[in-house]
């Protein structure tokens, strides 16, 4: 027996016949999650794969629309503009918090946290309509400029481009901070400390310390923050008031008010495909920078 060897008690050696096979057995503990995932996910992906090129005749007639109607296009534009913009601005406002909250003490941390999960727990039709109370001619951010003499005439900041950008920012801001909270919290505080006595100035330890050890936080967030955002229906629905369309809306005017099921489920796969292609060149970054980094 070699000198490092332990020799285990009869009782505690494991039993050869608890033992799963190595080569087969292991993949039926994974059936019954991989059957419920196909039942409720990929079949009705599939049906709606097959509606789009079934209705209202076989083919690919409804994908053709995507390079000769100017309203699909104009769809197209409008969501992936604001889930751009949605996408930015949470970053942003999510970075700084979650560098506030990173670098806070415990006990502030708690607070912190509370402060970013509550939003979560609200109705996004609370949000929603709050939001409209908020921001429409008459509600209190007008009235609040104007009685500071900013404006002479209420701004439209409803029912438009700009809230729907601000309600689905208020939305994402969470999701954003909570990944790069995480990777904000594997940064050992004493790097920071380490650059700061070699000379760098906090901005400096900042951009060349911290900010690339984040990064991998920054990516996750603005990919969950996007693909979350493709998806959104009730805030540009309500927000929007009808005069802006995303995707979702457009798919739900499609299929129940004109009755195109065809263009409402080619919209959606195509929905599908952007989602399942971002996180496939996500998951392409992330492989390639273990490749390069060393697996750090």
């Amino acid at each position: 027996m070699p000198p490092d060897a332990v020799a285990l008690p009869a009782a505690a050696a494991p039993r050869a016949g608890w033992a799963l096979p190595r080569d087969a057995g292991w993949w039926a503990l994974l059936l019954p999650a991989f059957l419920l995932m196909s039942v409720i996910y990929v079949a009705p992906i599939l049906q709606v794969l097959a509606i789009s090129v079934t209705e209202p005749t076989t083919g690919l007639g409804n994908y053709e629309r995507l390079f000769t109607s100017i309203g699909v296009q104009r769809v197209i534009g409008t969501t992936l503009r604001i889930c751009a913009v949605t996408t930015v601005i949470a970053l942003l406002l999510g970075y700084a918090l979650a560098y506030v909250v990173a670098l806070a003490s415990p006990r502030a941390q708690r607070w912190w946290l509370l402060g970013v999960l509550l939003p979560l727990w609200i109705s996004v039709l609370v949000r929603a309509f709050a939001w409209v109370t908020l921001l429409r001619r008459q509600g209190l951010v007008n009235q609040g400029l104007q009685g500071l003499g900013l404006i002479d005439e209420p701004l439209a900041l409803v029912w438009n481009e700009f809230g729907i950008v601000v309600g689905m920012v208020h939305y994402m801001v969470p999701y954003a901070v909570l990944p790069m909270l995480a990777a904000m919290r594997e940064i050992d505080p004493r790097l920071l400390a380490a650059a700061r006595g070699l000379g760098a100035s906090r901005l400096m330890a900042f951009a060349r310390v911290f900010l690339p050890l984040s990064a991998p936080g920054l990516v996750a967030a603005g990919v969950l923050v996007f693909i979350f955002s493709l998806g959104f229906y009730i805030t540009p629905a309500i927000l929007g008031g009808g005069k802006t369309l995303m995707a979702a809306e457009w798919i739900k005017l499609q299929i129940l008010d004109l009755v195109r099921w065809g263009m409402g489920a080619m919209l959606a796969t195509v929905v599908v495909v952007a989602i399942l292609t971002t996180l496939a060149v996500f998951s392409r970054v992330v492989n390639l920078r273990r490749l390069f980094g060393g697996g750090h």
